[in-house]
């Protein structure tokens, strides 16, 4: 297997490799060999789900051989490996296959001035690598010894520079003393493997205590973000890489990396200090610690987002103290016309000029949008050479327009501005259009989510009764709460049915669920008492005939349901229930009581159920309440003492104003985590 994988990283001329495997069964790879690069380079991927963003995961799944060309197209593509390794270098992963099917993934890493995809040739090498690696994980499992994945994968040492006879050795040893300033090797950890005198003294330290050190370690001078930073871009890049940093007091010293399958090499000579002066504050940006940091917790919010305004809250929260900038702006396109989801830094009355806009190829937002390429504008001239028509309104002095992206397509886009002038760098402009993807992203799942409760919220209105009627001789209030969890769809409901001049039927029910099925069934049943009771039927008979219809659908969900007849004249109640709560009546002197009414069995499980009735005098002034069991059950709560708790507040209630009533009641309901319906009826004197 070792074999095989140096040979498909020499033959495609790759520099490096990261080989996979996908045990039976699991629906995630492992990584298990890493070649020309550090094990902890790898580490945030050792584990790989299918589903994941991530090169090789697309590769293995849908079985092709994915190219990223780029640090861009990887941060465009691919943002959360993107904002980890935010370096220049190109990509090819493919999947390991063998006559058992596909065993595993390949990932191949090139140096970043690598332009052009992959040819014919390489191409091939890689293919014809993966079979002979899919070969040799197919004998391991043969001989009952396959890798072992969630160990610590194996390293794959790269092949070391030319060995050098001894008196050519120490030519060369020679050679290197007598350059100027100082030079050192790195291994490809990072240890010093060989050090000059003069670098030695350059770096203040004795060469016994840097041979074999990490030099952020032996030397906590250069312990900064950027050295580690500059040493990781040469690793992944393998392109030369320089950085100064000052030696305490006063020495500014100058590095340059050179890297290659070997390690690095690294020349120190001493800087001028004026070339060297700190920014001022106002011009500078954040470090990239703060950065990272930042945009680690935007990730993270991110993926908790509810719906598209947490998302605008979470990326003006995170973004512009990370990048320094001081606008943003979230945009996307709705029927033809720019809308703005939202914004921060600027003034509403100009963002109210552009939205809803007719999408114009002028507008920078809009081009964005529809190619899917990102703009970068450092002064407002190079802004206007590309967009002649737009005008400097927003008193800011630089802009990035980034593309949102998700499954591949854009969705919108992403407005940074910025208060002076500021150059975009590479680095920084991979950066940016990943951390567009992960909004592009949330923005994708929020909509869905919003869409999703604006149906909840329209097929739950259209379900319970707009309106109730107006029965002289009384008085009602009902409320509906859905339950704080899911869709916001639940299968509670209640109705009020005018049957004539002095007769009103009152029902309400709780369906089995959180869910459209329950919300679906909350409306047969409903649709189903009111036939019956319309035709007269008594209260036993309208829970009969619905039970019969229930069993006759075969729902699979059970349904409690209570049914009432009012008879204003005679001021008298029949009642009815099927598994639900028994109603409270709080009487004019002010007392609530529970009404006793002989249980019947719920909805839909029993054809023939019968469903005894119970009859209750309604006094002028009193106020009977329906309820479901959102008002008086909850974990380790007893049910009893709840439902005495309701009849408490209920006595405590002004009996001549219903919806102050019904408010009080709901908002100490003690499990805002179930749906909740509330009926109030009041007979006048």
């Amino acid at each position: 297997m070792d074999a095989a994988l140096a040979a498909v990283v020499r033959e495609s001329g790759a520099f490096g490799a990261l080989l996979y495997v996908l045990p039976a069964g699991d629906d995630a790879l492992w990584l298990v060999t890493v070649a020309g690069l550090p094990q902890e380079f790898a580490l945030p991927w050792r584990r790989v789900a299918l589903t994941d963003p991530i090169p090789v995961a697309d590769a293995v799944r849908e079985r092709h051989l994915v190219w990223v060309g780029g640090q861009e197209e990887m941060a465009r593509r691919y943002p959360r490996p993107a904002l980890v390794l935010p370096y220049d270098f190109a990509l090819a992963a493919a999947p390991v296959t063998s006559r058992s099917g596909v065993l595993g993934g390949l990932v191949l890493m090139w140096a970043g001035d690598r332009t052009a995809p992959l040819g014919r040739g390489e191409r091939e090498a890689v293919e014809s690598g993966c079979r002979r690696l899919g070969d040799a994980l197919q004998e391991s499992l043969d001989r009952g010894d396959p890798p072992r994945p969630g160990g610590r994968p194996r390293t794959l040492s790269a092949r070391s520079g030319r060995s050098a006879p001894p008196d050519e050795a120490a030519a060369a040893t020679a050679f290197v003393d007598r350059l100027p300033g100082g030079s050192c090797a790195l291994d490809m950890h990072g240890r010093v493997t060989f050090l000059t005198p003069a670098a030695a003294e350059l770096l203040g330290a004795a060469l016994d205590d840097l041979l074999g050190a990490l030099p952020w370690e032996a030397l906590p001078w250069m312990d900064v973000p950027e050295v580690e930073d500059r040493y990781r871009a040469a690793l992944v890049s393998r392109r030369p890489q320089e950085f100064t940093v000052l030696r305490p007091p006063g020495t500014w010293l100058a590095f340059a990396l050179y890297p290659d399958a070997s390690g690095i090499s690294v020349r120190i000579t001493g800087a001028e200090p004026a070339e060297h002066t700190p920014a001022s504050p106002a011009a500078a940006g954040p470090s990239r610690a703060t950065m990272l940091y930042h945009l680690m917790q935007l990730a993270a919010t991110l993926t908790e987002a509810a719906g598209v305004q947490d998302v605008v809250d979470q990326t003006a929260d995170r973004l512009l103290p990370a990048l320094g900038a001081q606008g943003l702006v979230l945009m996307t396109a709705e029927d033809g016309r720019l809308r703005i989801l939202g914004h921060r830094g600027y003034r509403d009355e100009l963002i109210d000029r552009f939205d809803n806009v007719r999408l114009n190829a002028d507008i920078p937002a809009v081009k964005v949008q529809t190619t899917g390429v990102a703009g970068f504008y450092s002064t407002f001239a190079e802004l206007r050479q590309e967009f002649p028509a737009v005008t400097h309104e927003d008193g800011m002095a630089a802009w990035a327009v980034l593309p949102l992206i998700a499954s591949g397509r854009p969705r919108g886009s992403l407005l940074l501005s910025y208060s002076r002038s500021h150059p975009f760098p590479p680095g920084e402009r991979a950066v940016l259009i990943s951390i567009a993807g992960l909004v592009g992203q949330a923005l994708d799942r929020a909509r869905l989510y919003d869409a999703k409760h604006s149906l909840a919220h329209r097929l739950q209105s259209a379900l319970l009764p707009r309106t109730l009627p107006a029965v002289p001789g009384m008085r009602v209030a009902a409320r509906y709460l859905p339950a704080a969890r899911g869709l916001g769809i639940g299968g509670d409901f209640y109705d009020l049915i005018r049957l004539d001049g002095r007769t009103v039927g009152a029902t309400i029910g709780d369906v089995q669920g959180h869910n459209v099925d329950a919300a679906a069934l909350m409306g047969q049943v409903r649709t189903a008492v009111h036939a019956h009771a319309t035709v007269g039927s008594s209260p036993d008979r309208v829970l009969a005939g619905t039970n019969r219809l229930l069993n006759d659908l075969e729902p699979g969900l059970f349904t409690s349901c209570l049914y009432v007849h009012l008879d204003l004249a005679a001021r008298r109640g029949c009642v009815a229930t099927a598994g639900h709560p028994p109603p409270l009546l709080r009487r004019p002197d002010g007392r609530a009581e529970l009404l006793r009414v002989p249980p019947g069995l719920l909805l839909g499980i029993e054809p023939d159920s019968r469903y005894p009735t119970a009859d209750v005098s309604l006094p002028p002034g009193c106020v009977l309440v329906l309820y479901t069991d959102g008002l008086v059950e909850a974990p380790g709560v007893d049910i009893d003492d709840a439902t005495a708790a309701l009849a408490g507040l209920l006595e405590r209630a002004d009996p001549t104003d219903l919806d102050a009533m019904a408010d009080l009641l709901i908002r100490h309901a003690p499990n805002p985590g179930d749906d909740i319906a509330l009926l109030l009826i009041s007979v006048d004197g």
